[in-house]
């Protein structure tokens, strides 16, 4: 067996060095039972590498090759196309030419082949680079096939294979090619088999694309396919598609394109009984490589052979169960609005104070709401709250009731006292749960900060495992202020008397969303105070001219020890530190532990900083939340007297009076509980760094930041050991940047099932783009498209659209003035901050970021849910 050629049978699992995805996967087909697969051979990238190896001039274009960006399309078309030249102009080794003569002499050379190229990363689980590199079919005779393997070479460096790796992250000197030698079959029907269903993503539908003659017209998209779907066994759907034409292949070798008669377009391309016994192959397939597969067949007098298997790179995982039940999850992040993956030690850190039956699943987190659902009476209150605050969570919901996908408990309605439902409460009078007291919102302020300080005075004399112990002592105290019920209590009352307002005053006097400007400026909103400080900070150094020239060419972290060498440094120095100092422990992302705070690297805050004094007059920040509380008040004394002139108006208005109160008084708090956590996470965070210090100077981790990549109960064992099989730490590292390329679902189910709710609105603008209405008001400005905090470029009045917000974008809402987010409910930071301030916003937008271009001028309008693209 020679390295340079090995056939499909020769091939073991560890080769894909040498026979690249596809041959390996070929190689593998070949050897399940029952499977038939065209025979072959692949000429290895050993072969590959000889050819080129001595090439000086292609070594070159290389190297130049790999300083280039994605953006740099004109130079990378022009150096590809030159090595794609040389490739071609390089003369086959000499004992390649001998391997591959030998095995066509095998196989018979008279015979018509498929040369086709299969690179080393590719089909592989998390990129798949289908269609990248090229194909040809029906190549026959010793020289055209030599040839066509030089071409296959060269076709490593078309520019869309170049920039597809570069987007990657491969190397290109490290992907080699190995062509596949396989003898054609010439189908009557072909087409493409997904053992699970690629649009909605369920594991249990299988989906089967079919047309006659070659694959090659359906794969690239020359013909519509007749679409087959089957779930546990039958043929659930078929829809047959009119197929005008087909590719054959010609007697002379090469292919040639035929009309399909009239009377034979419509007809289905597979019986019932083949729909069926593709699907068997299509499941045994799966078992054989454990992961759902998409498969290219041919069908030729009645056998199906399988051409190709590659995993289904698009998948989202499902979130891991120990039962065969059916279940549904909710992401976490969505109701966090922090979509990104998390780290494994930022996972186990939340874990460890949530009560709720938490699931992992592409490095986030899912509840599993199966319970929830299923007993009518939980369902109802559950579905009540959810659905105010998210509408498209709500509307899964409802589509997974309707199919009975969930059994249903007996209803145990006659448990409830009567007034319990949300629904009750908001219909009669209201009744707030706690009485209307502030001093009810600074207790528990205070308390949470006392708590906090003596955290901090505990924690400094603990280290080792000890630590570890303390720690997780410390979180039954964060876990008691988070659930506190007086806690709770407050923001659901204003929660409720919000909706209260908003109802009645649409049903008493037309008026929508009164309570948005109802909830600007109120006292104690903690994310929103972050803000508005931000902007004090900016009029602190605003007078020192050379501060400001400073910061803006600082690079690095270490900017803040050079300030006081300048007139003013002091002054900016203590107004910079005073705020890390108060939200230092805060950034985007903030729920995840590993993420990197402002206190750790403050120039994140710079430009933020510069933006305030180029946008904003001095003294902004106290003008911004007076001005808001004006509007608040302006507005409430509008809607009494208007309440005043309707029947038994007195009453209504005195009712009204009280509720907007509590809205007043307490709905600020609802930012709170989550900064007190936050504030607790970064005192254990720069506690674990010690200890990772520690490990990395007995050399037990590479870098400090290699704990990110443990559990809280792993890190506490290699603590206590000072050892770690460091090879988790680079699968986890390779594993997260396969989670940061997925979208998560917002619900999704133990059948992989991902269920996308839709908005019921009617009376919309033509091309109107549909979210969530969060903040009441319309305003038109300029789209400003930001998916990282730190590419903020924000100018006053712009309209910032992005994927997401938590507490940790809130000081750019200053500048803003309008907001649109692909993430979000009613209740989300994002929504809160945007009420607070008075800006139009809607969230919830599928899809946003991508059909909202950047620089745009668009119009928000955040009473009715909509944007317009102007």
């Amino acid at each position: 067996m020679s390295s340079l050629v090995l056939g499909f049978q020769e091939m073991e699992k560890t080769q894909l060095l040498l026979v690249g995805g596809k041959g390996l996967k070929l190689g593998q087909l070949s050897r399940i039972e029952g499977i038939q697969v065209p025979e072959g051979f692949c000429v290895t990238t050993v072969g590959y590498q000889k050819a080129i190896e001595q090439n000086e001039t292609y070594h070159a274009l290389l190297a130049r090759l790999t300083m280039l960006k994605v953006e740099d399309r004109d130079q990378i078309g022009e150096i590809s196309r030159e090595i794609r030249q040389i490739i071609m102009e390089v003369e086959i080794p000499n004992d390649v030419v001998k391997a591959v003569t030998h095995y066509l002499s095998q196989f018979g050379d008279e015979h018509a082949y498929a040369v086709r190229s299969s690179a080393t990363a590719e089909d592989l689980p998390h990129a798949s680079f289908a269609g990248q590199q090229d194909t040809y079919l029906n190549i026959i005779g010793i020289e055209a096939i030599l040839q066509h393997i030089s071409k296959c070479w060269a076709s490593l460096f078309t520019d869309r294979a170049v920039i597809y790796r570069m987007q990657n992250g491969f190397d290109h000197s490290q992907v080699y090619l190995s062509v596949i030698v396989q003898r054609m079959v010439f189908p009557q029907a072909s087409g493409i088999l997904f053992s699970a269903d690629p649009i909605t993503s369920n594991r249990k539908l299988l989906s089967i694309d079919a047309s006659f003659g070659l694959g090659e017209a359906l794969v690239s998209g020359l013909v519509s396919a007749d679409c087959y779907r089957v779930q546990d066994g039958e043929i659930v759907d078929k829809r047959i598609a009119t197929k005008k034409i087909a590719i054959y292949g010609r007697k002379e070798g090469g292919t040639e394109t035929k009309q399909i008669d009239p009377d034979q377009q419509k007809t289905q391309t597979l019986t019932e009984q083949q729909i069926l016994q593709l699907a068997r192959i299509g499941r045994q397939i799966e078992a054989y490589f454990g992961y759902p597969q998409d498969i290219e067949w041919c069908l030729v007098d009645d056998t199906f052979y399988i051409v190709q298997s590659r995993p289904i790179t698009t998948l989202y995982p499902i979130p891991e169960v120990n039962d065969q039940e059916n279940h549904v999850y909710v992401s976490v992040g969505h109701q966090q609005m922090m979509t990104d993956p998390i780290k494994p030690l930022g996972l186990s850190f939340y874990l460890l104070i949530t009560p709720a039956p938490m699931r992992k699943a592409g490095g986030r987190l899912f509840v599993d709401v199966t319970h929830m659902l299923a007993s009518p009476v939980s369902r109802e209150t559950f579905l009540n709250t959810l659905g105010k605050s998210d509408p498209l969570i709500e509307d899964a919901f409802m589509t997974l009731i309707k199919r009975d996908f969930i059994k249903s408990l007996p209803d145990d309605r006659k448990e409830l006292s009567p007034g319990n439902s949300s629904k009750g409460r908001s219909s009669a009078g209201f009744q707030a749960q706690i009485e209307n007291d502030p001093a009810i919102v600074s207790d528990l302020i205070k308390n949470s900060q006392t708590s906090i300080e003596e955290l901090k005075q505990n924690i400094q004399t603990k280290s080792g495992a000890d630590l570890f112990d303390f720690i997780l002592e410390n979180l039954q105290e964060l876990k008691k202020i988070l659930f506190d019920p007086q806690s709770s209590k407050v923001f659901m009352t204003a929660m409720n008397a919000s909706s209260w307002i908003n109802e009645k005053m649409y049903e008493w006097l037309g008026e929508k969303n009164a309570a948005d400007t109802l909830s600007q400026s109120v006292p104690n909103n903690i994310t929103s105070e972050m803000g508005l400080s931000l902007l004090d900070v900016a009029d602190t150094i605003r007078p020192y001219p050379k501060v400001i020239d400073y910061l803006q060419h600082v690079k690095d972290d270490n900017f803040l020890d050079e300030l006081v060498k300048f007139d003013g440094g002091q002054e900016s120095q203590g107004a910079i530190y005073a705020y890390l100092n108060k939200y230092g422990m805060r950034c985007a992302g903030e729920i995840d532990i590993s993420r990197t705070r402002w206190s750790e690297k403050p120039i994140t805050l710079v430009p933020m900083i510069l933006s305030n004094i180029k946008n904003f007059e001095p003294n902004a920040g106290n003008r911004k939340f007076e001005q808001g509380r004006q509007e608040a008040l302006e507005k409430e004394q509008e809607l009494l007297d208007r309440l005043k002139q309707l029947p038994d108006g007195e009453q209504k208005a005195e009712e009204t009076k009280r509720v907007i109160s509590l809205i007043r008084n307490f709905i600020g708090y609802r930012e709170y509980p989550k900064y007190g956590m936050i504030n607790r996470y970064f005192v254990y965070k720069q506690a674990l760094l010690k200890e990772a210090e520690q490990l990395v100077q007995a050399s037990v981790i590479h870098e400090k930041e290699d704990i990110y990549y443990l559990t809280f109960e792993e890190l506490h064992e290699v603590v206590r050991t000072n050892n770690l099989d460091y090879q988790i730490i680079s699968k986890r590292k390779d594993d997260y940047n396969i989670f940061e390329k997925l979208t998560p679902p917002r619900v999704i189910t133990s059948d992989g099932e991902i269920i996308a709710g839709e908005y019921k609105r009617e009376n919309l603008p033509d091309k109107a783009i549909v979210g969530l209405p969060v903040s009441t008001g319309v305003i038109e400005g300029r789209a400003r498209v930001i998916l990282n905090m730190e590419d903020a470029d924000l100018e006053d009045g712009d309209i910032l659209v992005t994927a997401f917000t938590d507490p940790g974008w809130t000081s750019l809402f200053v500048s803003i003035k309008g907001l649109v987010t692909e993430v979000g409910g009613l209740m989300t930071h994002g929504a809160v901050i945007a009420r607070e301030y008075g800006l139009p916003a809607v969230v919830g937008v599928e899809n946003a970021t991508k059909l909202i271009k950047d620089g745009q001028r668009i119009r928000v309008n955040g009473t009715e849910g909509y944007i317009e693209i102007l």
